[in-house]
């Protein structure tokens, strides 16, 4: 897992997971303001507005997306 700067021409989509530099935390965005400088982010059950330069994106390979979310099938098809 890689931490990549948050730059001028980047985007983040609220529901994304992001990192809070200051206090060390993975937080859940809730609006980006890219005019206003800030991001909106749901940390500890509560609601945090920063600057931009305080997060940072969360990058994952593809073998580490697959490791946290793998796909399981329902189990309805087996035969008995």
């Amino acid at each position: 897992m890689n931490f990549q700067e948050i730059k001028d021409g980047s985007r983040v989509f609220p529901g994304e997971y992001i990192l809070h530099k200051p206090t060390q935390q993975i937080v859940l965005c809730g609006a980006f303001k890219p005019q206003a400088g800030t991001i909106k982010a749901m940390a500890n059950g509560r609601l945090l507005e920063d600057k931009i330069e305080n997060f940072q994106k969360i990058q994952m390979t593809r073998s580490e997306k697959d490791r946290q979310n793998p796909r399981r099938s329902c189990g309805g098809c087996k035969s008995r």
